[in-house]
């Protein structure tokens, strides 16, 4: 498996950028057509296609994030404690 730029781009029906959660809402949805539907091996294969992009796309987001936290905790994570009760 090849790593993927935070700079992927991935399209939206009308040609946009999705943002993150454009496009977690549009994996979730596809997941759920694949898992609860029988469909036909070029939609599936498809829909794959589709889902691996769209994930591409989270995890470089994601990475990119963590990365300017990194940044600006000085390079190290801190454990989050949540809000106090």
């Amino acid at each position: 498996m090849t790593k993927t730029s935070s700079r992927t781009k991935v399209a939206a029906a009308d040609g946009s950028d999705l943002t993150y959660e454009q496009a977690l809402d549009e994996l979730e949805r596809l997941v759920a057509a694949m898992e609860g539907q029988q469909l036909p091996l070029d939609k599936l294969l498809e829909s794959y296609k589709r889902g691996a992009e769209l994930l591409a796309l989270c995890r470089g987001r994601l990475e990119a994030v963590e990365q300017q936290v990194k940044l600006l905790d000085g390079a190290e994570l801190k454990a989050w404690e949540g809000p106090e009760s």
